[in-house]
């Protein structure tokens, strides 16, 4: 006798169909990670049907609830939600799924498909991302008058085991429980298994404890299978008044599969047999690729109902708010559409300007910009007295000071950087970051998703070479530069003095999309009379033209471009007349038309000689000989290091004229 068909209830039919699709998805384009989408789907439905207050009609809504998958390899059951919620994802878009110019790629990607809120995958940055929203969302509701009417939205994040390995998850689930940020809610999918093999190869640490010592609050789902479980977790982590939430699901990876709880679900399809077998086991009997219009009601009576109501309520409100501060709500939807333009600060007078570092030129402009515009956010990694970016007067944020928009990341660079791409993803914010140049690499894979973003994030990297001396070369960054200027869509400005410092930051704080990272020297440098702010934008012009012929052109960025010009002149009392190019960005020089480039090196290849105290890397794309440091540096006072490695004006025409004249 055959058992009786199962009969599923409302919301088990639409969780088989999420699950079902799900595998339709993956089987059809043989490629994909099936494990953690089909043991999640209980959960996902339970926070879009029950609690994420979106509109799909309105996808950039600014006060919507944020939700990041950090585990960005479940893309599958993202895309199959945002199918039946009601976005601009269809049928065929999923039938697309990891295709060359799909809707749908492999990994969620900002831009590409609507309702995605942040590129994510690899692992980890999501979590951080998620902070960084609400670190926003507390931020923008402090700093306006009756600020809560414009930004009150929860934050939700799913993380997966790998996400907790990764070390940036510490760094910002540490910053997020010291800021107390209590609208951020983070789905932790325990479900035992890894790539590789269970998680019990490489964990084995209480993360219940790990996250109660980082100041969370711990909701505890022993069945992660059970909607209504999960949906009651959701809504009492939306009651917390005091810290943010971890809401542990416990799952078996691959649910339904016949390898159900095995990590070999993690990233292979199941294929047409195993697929077959899941979905007898979910009730589901619809063939493949089909939902039944009962689970699209379910979603419109709920998810799409709860967001149309909001979207428009939240419409009134700001026009009835529009009406009261008319010039706070000007200033706010500049602020969420990253406007900067408007906002900046007076520029400096040089005329009577001494010698400074250019990170203290860096960190004047701060301070001016902190007083422009209302709604510019940074901080540092600890090291503000150095870089330079401490406001004077301005109170630290935090839960007590969500108003202030001074930041102290704590040593911290990683999560700091990707904190800023979520702050920025979310809108309301110009922010930016900074540290030390050499710890660039640990914020290298946080500039890369800012960069894919096409965020415009800020960087501010000092201490720039060799120069920083008896740190030694721990601290003396070599490779750095040429590791930043590698990166697509990132563009990277070494400025010459205060004068280029200035143009390169306004500049940087002008652009509503793509990041821009500003190198600044730790030692004072001459305000030099010859740079032009104008130019800076071109990426680099010609700075000193000899009054005779010139045989050569020295390229030099930064610091060095002074000592080019030192060196020029002794060259020139020998006979030997020559151009000084300034370069401070690689990037907006290549933006040039053919003929402009031409203008500027138009010299021959082998008589140009490029400067920069840091690695030659890349520089034989504009320069026939180079001089540079292509070792690591040595601790001792920076006169001395400088010296020791070539940097004197004598010994930079010394090298230059053999370079050029074989003497």
């Amino acid at each position: 006798m055959k058992n009786a068909k199962k009969t599923l209830n409302t919301a088990e039919l639409s969780v088989a169909a999420i699950r079902s699709t799900v595998i339709d998805v993956i089987n059809k384009a043989n490629s994909g990670h099936p494990g953690m989408a089909l043991d999640a789907a209980p959960a996902l439905y339970a926070l879009f049907h029950d609690h994420l207050v979106a509109d799909p009609a309105h996808p950039q809504w600014g006060n919507r609830d944020r939700f990041v998958l950090s585990s960005g390899h479940a893309s599958s059951l993202l895309y199959t939600m945002l199918h039946v919620s009601g976005y601009d994802v269809s049928m065929d878009d999923l039938k697309n799924f990891r295709q060359l110019g799909s809707k749908t790629p492999g990994h969620p990607e900002i831009g590409v498909t609507p309702g995605v809120d942040a590129t994510s995958g690899p692992l980890g940055q999501g979590i951080a991302q998620a902070v960084g929203m609400a670190i926003a969302e507390k931020a923008i509701a402090a700093q306006y008058p009756e600020g809560e009417k414009l930004m009150s939205h929860y934050t939700y994040c799913l993380c997966g085991d790998g996400c907790l390995e990764e070390g940036i998850s510490q760094e910002a689930i540490s910053l997020a429980g010291h800021l107390r940020l209590n609208k951020l809610i983070l789905i932790y999918d325990e479900n035992g298994a890894t790539l590789d093999g269970p998680t019990s190869d490489s964990l084995t640490e209480n993360q219940k404890l790990r996250f109660l010592a980082s100041e969370w609050n711990v909701i505890d789902v022993k069945d992660g299978n059970s909607v209504e479980a999960v949906s009651k977790a959701i809504g009492k982590a939306k009651k917390s008044q005091d810290y943010p939430t971890v809401i542990i699901i416990h799952t078996k990876i691959g649910f339904g599969s016949k390898l159900e709880g095995s990590h070999k679900t993690h990233g292979s399809p199941l294929g047409a047999e195993d697929g077959a077998y899941a979905k007898s086991r979910y009730g589901y009997e619809e063939p493949d690729f089909t939902i039944p219009e009962a689970v699209y009601e379910d979603f419109r009576n709920s998810f799409l109902a709860r967001g149309t109501a909001a979207y428009e309520a939240y419409e009134e409100t700001t026009k009835a708010y529009a009406e009261a501060h008319p010039q706070e709500w000007r200033v706010f939807t500049d602020a969420m559409a990253l406007k900067g333009k408007g906002y900046l600060p007076k520029p400096r007078d040089f005329a009577e300007s001494k010698a400074e570092a250019t990170r203290t030129s860096g960190g004047k402009f701060i301070s001016d910009l902190h007083a422009s515009m209302p709604f510019a956010f940074g901080g540092s990694a600890d090291v503000a007295g150095s870089t330079k970016t401490n406001v004077k007067g301005e109170p630290i944020f935090s839960f007590d000071n969500p108003q202030s928009r001074d930041v102290h990341w704590g040593i911290r660079e990683f999560a700091m950087a990707a904190c800023q791409n979520g702050i920025l993803l979310h809108g309301g914010l110009r922010t930016y970051v900074a540290c030390f140049c050499v710890f660039a690499d640990y914020m290298k894979a946080a500039i890369r998703m800012a960069a894919l973003e096409e965020i415009p994030a800020v960087y501010l990297f000092t201490h720039d070479s060799l120069a920083v001396g008896e740190d030694g070369p721990t601290h003396q960054p070599i490779e750095q530069l040429a590791m930043l200027r590698s990166i697509p869509n990132l563009e990277v400005f070494r400025p010459a003095d205060a004068k280029e410092s200035e143009a390169a930051l306004r500049y940087a704080f002008s652009k509503t999309k793509g990041p821009t990272a500003i190198i600044l020297t730790r030692q004072d440098v001459p305000v030099l009379p010859l740079t032009d702010e104008s130019k800076v934008e071109d990426g680099a012009y010609l700075l000193y033209v000899p009054a005779k012929k010139a045989v050569g052109q020295i390229i030099a960025t930064g610091s060095e471009v002074a000592l080019a010009l030192d060196a020029a002149a002794l060259l020139e009392k020998k006979g030997l007349p020559l151009e000084v190019v300034s370069m401070p960005s690689w990037e907006r020089f290549e933006a040039l038309d053919e003929a402009k480039k031409a203008k500027i090196l138009h010299l021959p290849y082998d008589k140009r000689v490029s400067l920069e105290m840091l690695s030659t890397f890349g520089w034989a794309k504009y320069a026939g000989k180079q001089i540079g440091v292509d070792t690591f540096g040595a601790s001792g006072k920076d006169k001395m290091v400088l010296e020791h490695f070539g940097f004197t004006a004598i010994q930079i025409a010394g090298q230059v004229s053999v370079l050029l004249e074989g003497k």
